[in-house]
């Protein structure tokens, strides 16, 4: 007759002691027994609230050894009261505890769309208030150069807009060519969209998919990854959450941003 082991501990609840680790606001973690991924919302005294890409929410019991941390076992703890200040903002810029918003300056930085600016004021938003540098959304660089005459630049009022797509040959392009005032600076970076920005990991995903000339790319990149496409909004939302800090956005958004800071607050 076949013996069983009467004992039936999961075998992940069985293994060497495992790090605790606080269940700090936007920590991605996956439940071990269900497989739910998601990044914690919410810690009340012997629970977590997780939130899923598509904004779907669930409760866990805070168990030891109950979650996944970057595939490593690990048991979530409520975090301390209290926590201590960061060094660091979310751009990688050494933080100012306690400084104020200084008062905003004459000139700007313009963005295509309403989600180039959501992600700018998710990494940059506390260098940008440190410096008064407004970041405004134009909803589309068609109109870009009666848009710049219309700001009127100057030295003590400079511009700095940044565009999506910008490549050789591109529409973005040339609409870019037409601006010529010293006081403006045009740049950008490759991407069809700035969804494209947040690098593949930060979301979980193996790489952006590829959508096909013609096929609307928000709605095209949601079929292919099975989020809904119904909704781009939410999903971008989704999306904006899991970026924590410039680490989740790749290289060509991040020199072009920061040149564009540079440029406005130039003496």
């Amino acid at each position: 007759m076949r013996s069983y082991n009467p004992d039936l501990t999961p075998p992940w609840k069985k293994s060497a002691p495992v790090p605790e680790v606080p269940a700090d606001p936007d920590l991605v973690v996956e439940e071990v027994t269900t497989g739910f991924c998601g990044a914690v919302i919410r810690c009340e005294a012997g629970t977590v609230t997780l939130e899923d890409r598509f904004g779907k929410h669930r409760v866990f019991p805070l168990e030891p050894r109950g979650f996944l941390l970057e595939g490593r076992v690990v048991t979530l703890v409520r975090p301390v009261s209290g926590p201590s200040r960061p060094t660091r903002t979310a751009s990688g810029s050494v933080a100012v505890p306690g400084a104020r918003a200084r008062v905003a300056r004459a000139g700007r930085i313009y963005v295509e769309g309403r989600h180039d600016a959501e992600l700018v004021e998710r990494v940059w938003g506390d260098d940008l208030r440190i410096e008064g540098v407004v970041v405004e959304y134009l909803e589309g660089v068609d109109d870009l150069p009666s848009i710049v005459a219309e700001f009127g630049p100057g030295p003590d009022a400079r511009l700095g807009v940044l565009v999506d797509h910008l490549v050789p040959g591109s529409k973005e392009s040339g609409i870019a060519a037409q601006v010529t005032s010293p006081d403006v600076l045009v740049v950008g970076h490759p991407y069809i969209d700035v969804w494209e920005a947040v690098k593949p990991s930060a979301l979980g995903i193996a790489a952006w998919p590829t959508v096909p000339r013609g096929q609307d790319w928000k709605t095209g990149v949601c079929r292919a990854l099975g989020w809904p496409s119904d909704n781009t909004g939410a999903v971008w939302q989704a999306i904006l959450r899991r970026v924590h800090s410039y680490k989740d956005l790749e290289p060509e958004l991040l020199g072009r941003v920061e040149e564009l800071i540079d440029f406005v607050t130039a003496p």
